[in-house]
């Protein structure tokens, strides 16, 4: 089946680009070494300030899924003293990655299917790893299963489920042709080298999701992090820097036009909660910018 053959060059991948433990153990070491005047680290601590109010209370149990370097786990582990298990695909990263002392646990995991019992964990996060899955409602459901609180969930946003006027015209064009609407809407069926469709998550599908499984509350936050391009390493986060200054200039519109609802961000952050959050939780996601759903309950249910 498709889904094999993309698992089997999504494992190969990182192997054909770092094929030794010298070539990875390089690579973790520049990104360990980079500095906070980094952009690239300037523009990853945007995606990992996300989850700040949740990691406040220190020695949870957190599962990274798809976290192939184990930057994620290192980041929790680092920044809220959390009890992190890193888990990858391919696993030969992450055990360059314990020897360098970036993460303490991990294992090689098909998120279709996780190793682990029910609740095993009380957060799980994926982070920039969902849109690469070849089936990821499986590892959704996955995700949710091994978590006893939660899961968090940070992925490119489908941009036309919040532009109404736009999905008319996509409809319009493609009742009347098709092509005409393949053409113009370019990424509609969108896919990478390894094998997958890229999959973009939207606040109306997550919230289906959790009121069937009768979760109570979905936190969503959307952020505009994507400004990498190749060079970018080299850029300091100053004033002085005109590169930098075209990064934040860039930014700075699309966040404006996001706060006007004129476009969507770039990224969405997603929290299903098994069970509902304590105020003090809740209170630190609406400060930190998530907007907070409150799912009803199934009355058919106990």
């Amino acid at each position: 089946m498709y889904h094999k053959e993309s698992y089997k060059k999504h494992r190969a991948w990182h192997n054909k680009h770092f094929p030794t433990d010298e070539s990875k153990t390089r690579h973790l070491r520049k990104v360990k070494a980079a500095d906070e005047q980094n952009v690239t680290t300037w523009l990853q601590n945007l995606f990992f300030t996300c989850f700040s109010p949740l990691i406040a209370v220190p020695k949870q149990r957190w599962l990274t899924v798809g976290d192939a370097y184990g930057l994620d786990a290192h980041y929790l582990l680092s920044h809220g003293k959390q009890e992190v298990h890193a888990s990858d695909l391919n696993p030969e990263f992450l055990r360059v990655a314990k020897q360098e002392g970036l993460i303490t646990d991990y294992s090689s995991e098909n998120a279709e299917m996780l190793s682990f019992g029910d609740d095993h964990f009380d957060y799980v996060l994926c982070k920039e790893a969902y849109h690469h899955f070849p089936r990821p409602y499986a590892a959704l459901y996955e995700m949710i299963r091994v978590s006893r609180k939660g899961i968090v969930l940070i992925e490119p946003q489908d941009p036309i489920s919040k532009m109404p006027f736009l999905l008319f015209m996509i409809n319009l064009l493609t009742s009347l042709s098709p092509k005409l609407a393949n053409k113009l809407w370019k990424n509609r069926f969108s896919y990478e080298p390894v094998g997958n469709f890229v999959y973009k998550i939207s606040e109306r599908e997550l919230e289906k999701f959790a009121a069937a499984l009768n979760c109570p509350v979905v936190a969503f936050k959307g952020i505009n992090p994507n400004f990498y391009h190749e060079g970018i390493e080299s850029v300091k986060t100053k004033m002085s820097d005109t590169r930098f200054l075209k990064i934040r200039l860039k930014k700075g519109i699309l966040d404006f036009l996001v706060k006007l609802r004129l476009i969507p961000s770039q990224v969405l952050c997603v929290m299903v909660f098994k069970s509902r959050p304590e105020t003090s939780t809740l209170m630190s996601l609406i400060k930190a910018g998530y907007k907070i759903v409150d799912i009803p309950p199934n009355p058919y249910l106990n």
